[in-house]
């Protein structure tokens, strides 16, 4: 199947796929940086959701570059690239560090490249923002084998997130980008925090895959391994078993026993639900651990900025990650609705000015950043403000 070619399509237009392990978000970006369309599909990656990319691209300008986003770069590669038969081949055996996100991805590369035969197509990885990680912060304190037989090392994720509200945040607080040191938290499906010094990434809670470091939605975060060996050999657990319990039903959604969304668990609290409240106070508690662990690494800290779906959208949740920060000089009470000052569309700052440590909120950007990543490799001209 192959998408109808029109003529009025080669002015700049990025399209920007971005796979879960569930669902597709489609977005197409003129050559301005403006959104021009996008499209959500239900349908697990798969024939379903290449017929809803089909017919997406059937609406629209045809695009002269396709961006996707693939969450793990593997060992061998290091930037944003071109796919091309070699990048496949890589991508697919990283897939196993990253399954819940590499393998749909993947799919939808295929079905974009078979759609669009003639369009290059660019592989956005979210662990390219922490490439430059320091030795002490990318190292594992494991047998030298497994550092150097096995490649293990920690990656670091959520980087195309960071990288827009990295670049959001400077211009909210009017410096450049090489002269910050901030704390950035995704909040989301999954979760992370990141300590950025002087523009680059210099520590992050997420590892070799995305289930290390906070409580997620639906994953552990950071477990004693210990406890995964008692699990195996006390209780027989398999390795697929832990697998699924540590990806899909640990977390927010494990703690509750009833949901992994912030928003059902603030509402099931205020009604009296035990388990809803438990599940917040660890998970705020883990986010405090996270940010203060991220601060660790850096010499001052110029603001602390939230993004992602829990980040940008749940007031109470930052309030409560916030309240008990006062050690890194954060001040609580951002709920007070005089305090927000909305500065531009997708960026405000919360704090009460002039006490204490900016905190900012960058609305989610990913799919932006994936547009604008893929320009440069191509070396398409970037209109995106």
């Amino acid at each position: 199947m192959r998408a109808d070619r029109s003529d009025e399509s080669r002015d700049g237009h990025v399209l920007v796929l971005d796979a879960g392990s569930s669902s597709l978000h489609i977005a197409l970006f003129a050559a301005d940086g403006e959104r021009v369309a996008d499209r959500d599909s239900s349908e697990p990656p798969g024939p379903a959701a290449a017929a809803d990319l089909g017919n997406f691209l059937s609406e629209v300008p045809a695009p002269a570059a396709v961006g996707h986003r693939i969450v793990h770069s593997g060992p061998h590669l290091s930037g944003h690239t071109l796919i091309d038969t070699r990048v496949r081949a890589l991508l697919a055996d990283a897939a196993d560090l990253a399954p819940l996100h590499v393998t749909p991805a993947l799919q939808v590369v295929d079905a974009a490249r078979e759609l669009l035969p003639d369009v290059p197509q660019v592989a956005c990885f979210d662990t390219v923002f922490h490439k430059d990680l320091p030795a002490q912060a990318r190292t594992y304190a494991v047998p030298e084998r497994w550092r150097a037989d096995y490649e293990l090392r920690r990656y670091g994720f959520h980087g195309l997130s960071y990288a827009w509200a990295l670049r959001r945040t400077a211009q909210a607080l009017g410096r450049p980008v090489d002269n910050l040191q901030v704390v950035l938290v995704h909040l989301g499906g999954g979760c992370s925090a990141c300590a950025v010094r002087d523009g680059r990434s210099v520590d992050t809670t997420m590892g070799l895959t995305p289930l290390e470091g906070l409580v997620m939605s639906r994953r552990s975060g950071s477990l004693d391994p210990g406890a995964l060996l008692w699990l195996q050999r006390r209780h027989g657990l398999s390795t697929d078993e832990l697998d699924d319990a540590l990806h899909r039903r640990s977390g927010l959604l494990g703690l509750s026993g009833t949901s992994g969304d912030t928003r059902d668990l603030v509402r099931a609290r205020a009604e009296g639900d035990a388990a809803a409240a438990l599940a917040l106070a660890t998970f705020t508690l883990s986010c405090r651990r996270g940010i203060a662990s991220m601060a660790a690494s850096l010499d001052r800290l110029d603001a602390l900025v939230f993004t992602g779906e829990i980040g940008e959208d749940q007031p109470e949740v930052r309030e409560e990650i916030c309240s008990a920060l006062p050690v890194l000089g954060v001040q609580g009470g951002l709920l007070v609705p005089e305090l927000t000052d909305l500065m531009r569309e997708g960026l405000r700052r919360i704090d009460r000015a002039g006490r204490g440590v900016p905190v900012l909120v960058v609305a989610t950007g990913e799919t932006q950043q994936i547009a604008a990543e893929t320009r440069r490799v191509l070396g398409i001209a970037d209109g995106t403000r």
